[in-house]
């Protein structure tokens, strides 16, 4: 079943506190939606079902029922449920070091929480809240790979908890409010802790003015890396004007330097330093060029819309058997032979695999025999804010004392 969003949502909490006015305007702009989302709110589904019936809080026969429709979705895999059960595993891991603490903490799956006090018409459903007294955690399900989430000031997950401390936080002593993002495709489990009165501090002093701001659609737009998710990001003025500025500082018109400095650079090269301030600016640029020509493609595909100067073209593509068992017959009906013309059946691929077996299985029968193995990955340049661990560059490598 899909989640019911609210125009000020949690999920979309770091794009519209750092740019208000985004938040109404992409309220305007229709959800199309995206097969990871999909897969995403399947896998949601599926694990709510699974700490369903841990938790006895489901009738066995109609977690059954529902189990085998969401079997039948096209997005459903064998190596899902084995995601599902490492986050169900470690909610009921928390669960019962809420035990500890208390005869008898509180759990809540799929819980919708109310956090309007503070942003207006403000709701979300958070994965799952257990209270005990002094501690709260809420624990919150990602299914993506891509990139891994961060619980550490998280807006969505602060939001949620602001919910769940103003639903259920006068039933416990509630002192510290714990939020865990765990994301088992990519095997990221991050915490972060924070006084309940801190975070209600921070909701009245800072999340309230802005969402104010947000809910009349006033404040300055203000561009940055929470452009990725933003529905109209391909049409953003201010995020266009933004990489105006980028792109004219290429030319380096605006860098005085002082006679005797200049003196000691290139002046038809760029020297390092003018190169790493580049850097940071090449991959935003060009994020937003492949943004604006992806909207445009699909403006002309679908809505024919003409842009001036450009049109809509059939693009390349390559050439296939539309039955290879016929192309075999009628080749070797032609005294070609077998293995001239065909390549024996290779195995399938890594990700396949682990799809058709399952996670279990796939480790069980590849991994631990050391049958499968992650080699280091190729040097990527990135951001120093990164979490990431710096490596050793090859000069470093084989640097040696004189």
């Amino acid at each position: 079943m899909a989640r019911a969003h609210a125009i000020l949502s949690a999920s979309g909490a770091h794009r519209w506190l750092n740019c208000p006015p985004s938040a109404q305007l992409e309220a305007k702009t229709p959800d199309t939606g995206s097969v990871y989302a999909a897969e995403g709110t399947l896998a949601h589904s599926l694990a709510s079902l699974w700490l369903e019936s841990a938790l006895e809080l489901r009738e066995p026969a109609d977690i059954a029922c529902v189990l085998e429709d969401l079997k039948k979705d096209e997005l459903y895999s064998n190596e899902m449920p084995d995601y599902v059960e490492q986050y169900g595993s470690y909610v009921l891991e928390a669960l019962a070091g809420a035990k500890s603490r208390t005869v008898d903490p509180l759990v809540f799956v799929e819980q919708r929480v109310d956090f309007s006090r503070w942003v207006p018409r403000g709701f979300g459903t958070a994965d799952c809240i257990i209270i005990a007294d002094g501690l709260m955690e809420v624990i919150d399900f990602k299914y993506g790979k891509g990139v891994p989430v961060m619980a550490d000031h998280n807006p969505q997950m602060m939001l949620y908890a602001l919910g769940a401390l103003h639903g259920f936080g006068f039933l416990y002593d509630i002192q510290t409010v714990r939020m865990t993002i765990h994301q088992p495709r990519i095997d990221n489990i991050s915490s972060w802790e924070v006084p309940a009165d801190e975070l209600l501090a921070w909701a009245e002093n800072e999340l309230k003015p802005k969402a104010q701001l947000a809910w009349k659609g006033e404040g300055e737009p203000a561009p940055g890396d929470w452009c990725r998710f933003c529905k109209v990001k391909s049409r953003c003025r201010a995020r266009a004007e933004a990489m105006q500025k980028i792109a004219n500082a290429f030319t380096l018109d605006e860098v005085c330097l002082e006679e005797s400095e200049f003196a000691l650079k290139d002046p038809m090269l760029l020297d390092i330093e003018e190169v790493a301030e580049l850097l940071s600016k090449v991959d935003v640029i060009q994020e937003w060029a492949s943004d604006v020509k992806g909207f445009a493609l699909e403006q002309a595909r679908d809505h024919g819309v003409r842009f001036d100067g450009w049109k809509l073209v059939e693009g390349r593509s390559d050439r296939r058997y539309t039955d290879q068992a016929t192309v075999e017959q009628v080749l070797r009906a032609a005294k070609y032979r077998k293995r001239d013309i065909y390549q024996e059946p290779k195995l399938l691929g890594i990700t396949a695999m682990e799809k058709l077996l399952g996670k279990k299985q796939f480790c069980e029968l590849l991994e631990e025999p050391g049958l499968v193995i992650k080699p280091p990955g190729k040097p990527a340049l990135v951001p120093d804010s990164d979490p990431r661990p710096e490596i050793n560059s090859a000069a470093e490598d084989f640097e040696f004392d004189i």
